[in-house]
C-alpha cells in the first residue's frame, strides 16, 4: 500500500545482517525452510501473476468476509475476468474481526472463496494482519466509501484500540491464526501465507515487532505445508530491525515496490542474494512509473511473482492516489491502481493486450 523512498544502502546493510540471522535460525531451530525446500516449492508452479483481490462491492476486509455481505456472485464474475487475463494468483486479506464474531462461518466462506478461485484456475495467498489505513475495526455495516478518497474504508487488523493490552489481545489472535492455519495447512488451493502486511506502517514502527514475532511463532507451531512470509516494504534506517526479522523468518521472500523500473531492478538484484524464490506482492502505481509496461516484463524475466495492487475499480477507490483525494471526480485522468471498471471495460486497452501477451492468453 503506502510506501516511502527506498534507500538501497540501508537495504544492503540489512542483507548482511539477515545473512547471519538466517544461519543462526537454521542451526538453532531449523524453523525456516531450507533454500532447497523453497526452490522445490517454486518449481511446482508456473510463473505466478495476479493481483491483490477485493471484490468491487466490498469497501474493506470486513465487508468482504461478513456473512451478510459476502458476495459470491461478484467474486465469481470478477475472478472469471482475471482468468481471461491469464492471472493465476490472488492475494486476499482476511479479517480477525469477522472470525471473532463467527469463526465457523468465516472458515466456511474462506472455503467457498477457494472453491470459486480454483474453478477459475487461480491460487490464493492469504494475508492475516495489516498496519495500513483506518485505525478502528467494527463488525456489522461498514461505512460507505468517501468519494475520491483512496481506501477510505480499509481498516487495520487488529484495531489500534486493542493493541495496548497484548496480554488480552494476543491469545485471541493466536487462536485465530492457529485455527485458520490448521484448517487450511494442507490445502493445495492456498499457495502461501502472508502473516503481516506492512508491519510498522501508520507510525506504528517497532511497536509492531511483538505481534510480528508472535504470528511467526504461532504459524511455525502449526507448521503448514505452504511457505510463510511477511513482505518488506520500507527501507528507512528505523525499519532495519523489522526488515531483518521479516526476511530471516520468511521461507519465500516477498516485498512491495511502487517505484520505477531501474529502482525495482536494483531491489530484485539485492534480494536475489538470498537465493530464495521472490514474490512482489504489491506493485503498479501508474503515477510513480510503476506500470504494467515497465514492471511486469521485468518480473517475468526475473522469475519473480507479480501481484499488482487492485483489479476491478470499486468501493475501495484505489483508482485515486494515496495522497491525492479528488472528491469531485468520478475518475481521475490517470488511474493510480486497478485495471477494469465494473462493466469490464479497461482503463487502458493496451495494458490488457500486454498482460495477455505476458501470460500466454
Amino acid at each position: 500500500m503506502k510506501t516511502k523512498s527506498l534507500f538501497y544502502g540501508i537495504l544492503f546493510g540489512t542483507l548482511l545482517l539477515v545473512s547471519n540471522v538466517f544461519g543462526q535460525n537454521n542451526k538453532q531451530a531449523n524453523t525456516v525452510w531450507t533454500k532447497e525446500k523453497a526452490s522445490n516449492w517454486q518449481a511446482q508452479y508456473p510463473w505466478l501473476r495476479g493481483c491483490n483481490f477485493q471484490p468491487s462491492t466490498a469497501v474493506n476486509q470486513i465487508e468482504m468476509w461478513s456473512g451478510d455481505t459476502f458476495d459470491a456472485a461478484t467474486i465469481d464474475k470478477e475472478l472469471g475476468w482475471a482468468e481471461e487475463l491469464g492471472f493465476n494468483l490472488m492475494r486476499v486479506y482476511l479479517s480477525s474481526e469477522v472470525y471473532k464474531k463467527d469463526p465457523q462461518g468465516f472458515k466456511k466462506r474462506m472455503n467457498e472463496y477457494l472453491a470459486i478461485s480454483t474453478k477459475h484456475g487461480i491460487y490464493t495467498l492469504f494475508v492475516f494482519f495489516d498496519d495500513c489505513w483506518g485505525k478502528e475495526t467494527q463488525a456489522g455495516k461498514q461505512p460507505a466509501p468517501r468519494p475520491g478518497v483512496h481506501n477510505s474504508g480499509w481498516v487495520q487488523d487488529p484495531a489500534v484500540s486493542l493493541r495496548a493490552d497484548t496480554v488480552k489481545l494476543f491469545p485471541v489472535l493466536e487462536k485465530y491464526v492457529k485455527d485458520i492455519l490448521t484448517t487450511f495447512k494442507d490445502d493445495k488451493r492456498v499457495i502461501l501465507w502472508d502473516l503481516y502486511n506492512e508491519p510498522g506502517n501508520e507510525k506504528h514502527g517497532l511497536e509492531s515487532l511483538p505481534l510480528l514475532e508472535n504470528v511467526f511463532k504461532w504459524a511455525r507451531t502449526v507448521n503448514p505445508s505452504q511457505p510463510l512470509s511477511s513482505g518488506i516494504w520500507n527501507f528507512e534506517s528505523s525499519f532495519i530491525k523489522l526488515n531483518t526479522f521479516q526476511i530471516s523468518h520468511s521461507d519465500v521472500i516477498t516485498y512491495h515496490n511502487y517505484s520505477n523500473k531501474d529502482q525495482h531492478q536494483t531491489m530484485i538484484n539485492m534480494l536475489k542474494f538470498y537465493e530464495r524464490p521472490l514474490v512482489c506482492t504489491e506493485y503498479m502505481a501508474r503515477r510513480n512509473k510503476s506500470t504494467f509496461e515497465e514492471i511486469m516484463p521485468l518480473l517475468k524475466d526475473s522469475n519473480v511473482g507479480a501481484i499488482n495492487w487492485g483489479f476491478v475499480s470499486g468501493k475501495t477507490n484505489t483508482i485515486f492516489a494515496w495522497d491525492e483525494p479528488k472528491p469531485t471526480e468520478k475518475e481521475p485522468v490517470l488511474w493510480f491502481h486497478d485495471i477494469l471498471r465494473q462493466d469490464k471495460t479497461p482503463f487502458d486497452v493496451k495494458e490488457i493486450e500486454l498482460i495477455k501477451r505476458l501470460t500466454g492468453k
